[in-house]
């Protein structure tokens, strides 16, 4: 397969999936600091110009290639497509989904809102800063609740519902998160950064850009958010 990725958090949701799967991929490098989601070979994989897509050339035998974008659909189509990460029984499956879909819908939008106003942002804009700030922090008190008697966020098994927060949750410190705050999300994270998979997933971004998250120049700020 080839996973079209950068050392973002949804980048890394796709490698954490791939490394707990024992998937064979290749990794194209889309720069987006250089603007290489916006090519035209690009959008016709991913016409969000956001990373990542999956293309994977044989999902079954004799069945022609496909084409994913959207990490949530990636994370959805690589457990179906191995059948782990997503439990059979239909009550346990949408359990795990609705999480997934938490996170994609509320997590990630919110903490990357975050992360646009407090470290990318022009220059600084109280409001929006305190309104990312603290609505981080209500997500972070929702999924510290959830995670209260539970080893997993959807119960007893791993699933992509923790693979699809654990990146986000990776980078509290830039969201001006103290996990003190949450110990049933601190033990979750201490557990799954202590996972094989998750360091291995690391390493492709240490690999790629010498750090397992882009920085970005003010230039590729621009280029980023300028279209």
């Amino acid at each position: 397969m080839d996973l079209y990725y950068w050392a973002t958090p949804n980048g890394h949701k796709i490698t954490i999936a791939l490394e707990e799967l024992g998937c064979r991929y290749r990794v194209v490098p889309v720069n987006i600091g250089r603007g290489d989601q916006f090519a035209p070979e690009y959008l016709r994989l991913s016409p969000n110009n956001k990373i990542p897509a999956l293309v994977d050339p044989e999902p079954a035998p004799g069945e022609t290639p496909i084409a994913l974008f959207e990490s949530g659909a990636i994370l959805h189509y690589l457990a179906e497509k191995h059948g782990r990460l997503l439990p059979t029984p239909r009550a346990q499956r949408f359990e795990v989904l609705k999480w997934l879909y938490w996170q994609v819908g509320g997590l990630g939008p919110m903490a990357g809102q975050n992360h646009h106003f407090t470290q990318y942002a022009p220059e600084p804009i109280p409001y929006a800063i305190d309104r990312y700030v603290k609505e981080t922090a209500r997500l972070y008190g929702v999924l510290d609740r959830q995670l209260a008697g539970r080893e997993f966020i959807a119960g007893d098994a791993y699933s992509i519902a923790d693979i699809a927060c654990y990146p986000w949750i990776a980078e509290h410190a830039k969201q001006r998160q103290d996990l003190a705050d949450f110990p049933d999300l601190t033990r979750w994270f201490a557990a799954l950064a202590a996972r094989p998979a998750v360091q291995r997933a690391y390493a492709v971004a240490r690999t790629l850009l010498g750090r397992e998250h882009a920085v970005f120049s003010a230039e590729e700020r621009r280029v980023l958010f300028g279209r």
